[in-house]
This record gives structure tokens, sequence and C-alpha cells, in this order.
């Protein structure tokens, strides 16, 4: 166990220094805040402006999984004997048995929600409903809050993403226009209705087989599913391409030229955004149950290969999508609908916090540009740094958006508060780059 709780002081009392401030307690703060946990010379608080921990929480339809190992959990893969791992969420819940025998091939998303729910609660230094309002700088960073102010010697940023739709889409946004990130509270009320969704990822998929699956009282009369991509592609999760998740793999991206790491990202998308084969399968059994046992088969459409460029209001409430087919432009379609779910991804969330030292901070291509330890390049002292987490893939490629590089990347920041150098990663088999490779001595 660490220390006892803090008794922080609040924005009418003296300001308490820290050696390190974090914005935003999901699970990238959540790892550097279990790796550094217990340790007296890193004295750190993480702020976040929600009342309680949440997790895609309006997504976590019944049966949706993971797509990554339960062992790139928080802390696993940089320190397996930390207390805030998921072993040890199960072992303290007395489940561990139980969730062996169960033999899940893909664990419950909503089990591995409630896991960092319960490392967050259990961690001390983790405020929630509290909002960062500001950061200044004057050789130590100024953190005001919407309660308190605080100074540090270090901030770690890690405010996550925010569902994204298309602009046309955003005047209209409400009970029938909405992003999937909002699918459990908007879909009970799309009974009997005509229902498009819209993304060829996994979380457009999930929607598409929940609205499907409703009971009957609360299923749509018909669900469209449209997708950009040529297919339904599964995500590619073989052996050699969850290299490109692996910390050597990270360091030889990081090192190309940026042009050639748009390149990499936009080549390799399945292997972070495809759609899990359980849920293709799952979804193709639906759709056999409905067209050749039920013969029912206008419950459902599937219309991949389209790009959806309007979005207008019809007579009756009703809504009339434009899609024009990517192979064949000439053609296009309109579709009425009753209600839309925009299943069209996430953006970095904005970080207004940081408006006052904004003209200090390197930006690339809409990032701020960060050093190998995802400190940014800025102005400041070299011992002051501005982490980043989960907010540059361009620089850092698939995995900053994804879960499997979280304890290694909390633990290259963790390692440089301490002073330490960074591990060493762990090492492909495959030799990413050509410069001081073991192999020379057979180049002609």
């Amino acid at each position: 166990m660490g220390p006892a709780p803090q008794h922080w002081t609040t924005s009418d009392g003296p300001t308490r220094h820290l050696r390190l401030a974090g914005i935003g307690a999901g699970p990238a703060n959540l790892s550097l805040a279990a790796l550094l946990h217990g340790d007296p010379e890193q004295p750190n608080v993480f702020f976040d402006r929600k009342a309680d921990f949440t997790w895609h929480d309006d997504q976590l339809i019944t049966g949706a999984t993971l797509q990554v190992s339960i062992f790139k959990d928080l802390v696993s893969l940089s320190d397996p004997t930390n207390r805030f791992s998921f072993l040890s969420y199960l072992h303290e819940h007395g489940r561990t048995y139980h969730f062996l025998n169960a033999q899940f091939a893909e664990a419950p998303r909503t089990e591995f929600r409630n896991y960092l729910a319960w490392a967050a609660q259990s961690n001390e230094n983790i405020a929630f409903c509290e909002s960062v309002e500001r950061v200044d700088f004057d050789g130590v960073f100024h953190v005001t809050t919407d309660r308190r102010k605080v100074t540090a010697d270090n901030i770690a940023v890690g405010v996550g993403t925010v569902p994204w739709v298309p602009d046309f889409v955003r005047p209209h946004q409400g009970d029938t226009q909405f992003h999937v990130s909002e699918h459990l509270s908007k879909s009970k009320g799309l009974g009997g209705k005509r229902v498009a969704v819209v993304g060829g990822g996994q979380s457009g998929a999930e929607a598409f087989l929940d609205l499907l699956a409703l009971p009957e009282s609360e299923r749509p009369e018909r669900v469209v599913w449209i997708s950009r991509r040529r297919n339904y592609f599964p995500i590619d999760d073989s052996t050699f391409t969850n290299d490109f998740f692996m910390p050597d793999y990270s360091d030889y991206f990081f090192r190309l030229p940026e042009n050639k790491r748009s390149e990499l990202v936009a080549a390799h998308l399945l292997a972070s955004d495809g759609i899990s084969e359980s849920t293709l399968r799952a979804i193709y059994q639906e759709l056999y149950r409905l067209q050749f046992i039920d013969h029912d088969e206008r419950r459902f459409g599937l219309l991949p290969n389209r790009t959806v460029t309007a979005c207008d209001r019809a007579g009756g409430g009703t809504w009339e999508l434009t899609l024009r087919h990517n192979d064949e432009p000439d053609q296009t379609q309109c579709l009425a609908v009753d209600a839309v779910v925009w299943a069209t991804g996430f953006l970095p969330a904005p970080k207004t916090f940081l408006e006052p030292l904004l003209d200090r901070i390197e930006t690339e291509n809409g990032e701020f540009r960060v050093n190998e330890d995802f400190a940014a390049s800025w102005d400041g002292p070299p011992d002051r740094n501005i982490f980043m987490q989960n907010a540059v893939r361009g620089q850092r490629g698939l995995p900053d958006v994804n879960l499997s590089l979280n304890a290694w990347r909390a633990r290259r920041i963790a390692d440089r508060l301490r002073g330490r150098p960074a591990a060493d990663p762990a090492m492909s088999f495959i030799e990413w780059s050509a410069k001081n490779s073991k192999d020379t001595q057979w180049t002609v």
C-alpha cells in the first residue's frame, strides 16, 4: 500500500509542490500514476474533470471484448509485480480462478473497464471532479484547477480523445443523429425506425450487431451498415503484424521522416482499426438467421465502399443520406432513414488549459512535437517537462492510441522523472532498420 491519502488545500489555502501534475486520468495517465505510486521522491496528483472514472461507458455493449491481451494492462509489461495489475484486480476481488475457468478467448471489455476504475479508485493520487483550467510557467508549472492551485516540476497531459463527426452532421446532432459513443443511451429509442450505422471499424460493427439483435419491442425496422472501406475488414492480429505494437518498432518509427510515418500509418490502419473476427462471425451468423431462418431479409442492408457526402432533413422528421460510390463516382444513392449512428472515430481532445504556453511549444502537423521520452519540445528548461500521452500518433504510430504500449510509454516517462536511463526496449525478431544490422556481413 502507498502512503495515506493526501489532504489537498483548496484555492483559498497555500499551494502544494509536486514532482508531477497529471492532467486527465484515463488509461494512459493511470498507467503512469500506477508506476509512480508509493515513490516518496515523486509526489504526484492526477486531475480529471469527470465525477468518477469512465471509459467508453456508453459503448459497453453486451458481448463487446478487448482487442488486445489482458497482459497489456496498466503495468504488467513494465512492472509485473505492481499492485495495479489486472491479476491483482482479479485476486483482490476473489475471481482469479473463475476468470481462468471461463476461458475467455477475448476478455470482456466491461471487465477491463471495471479493472481500470478499480485502479483509479485505489490510487489516492487520482483526483476526480476537478478540472484543470490553465497551466502557467515561471521556473515551475503553476496548475490552476476549479478547486485549487498546485505547482509542479513536470506535467503529464493525458486527456484522451473526443468524438468526431463530419462537419455537415454537427448542426443536426441529437436523439436521431448521434455518435456511437452515446450508443447505449440513444439506441433505446430506435424501435421501429430505419437506422443507418456509418463507419466500418469495430465500433460500427458492434453498433450494427447490437441493433440487429435487440428484443422485438426495441428492434429497428431496418438497419443499414455503411462503410468507406471496400469490405468489412478484420483486424490484422497476426504474429508479425503485432510487432508493430512493440517498443522496438515504436522507436524505429519515431526516427523515420514525417512523410514516411504518415504513409505507414495509412498502410497499416487495419492492424489497429479492423474488426475482431469474433464480431464479424457473430454478424454473419445473425444475417444468416434473419435471411434464411426468419425470412426477414428486409431487416438489414450492407453498403460498403461508399462515402456519405451529405445528410439533409427530409419530410416527416426523417433524414436523407447522400452516398457516393468510391469505385463508381458517377453513381450516387439517396437513403431515407429515421436515425443515424455515426461510428466515425475520435480526435485528440483539445488542450485549452495549455494556452498560456502554446507559443513556446513546437508542433508538427497539429501535434506537439515530442522527444524519445514523450516530452514536448519547448523553450523551457530541460528538467521541466510537458509529457504528452495518447496524443502523438503521427510521431509514434498506431500504438500511441492503443493500449498495447501504455505501460512501456509510462515507464519511459517514469524513468525520465527518476533520472534513470530508459530501459532497453523489448527487441523484435525483425531488424526494422538497416543501421547497425547484425547481418551486414551478408550484404553485397
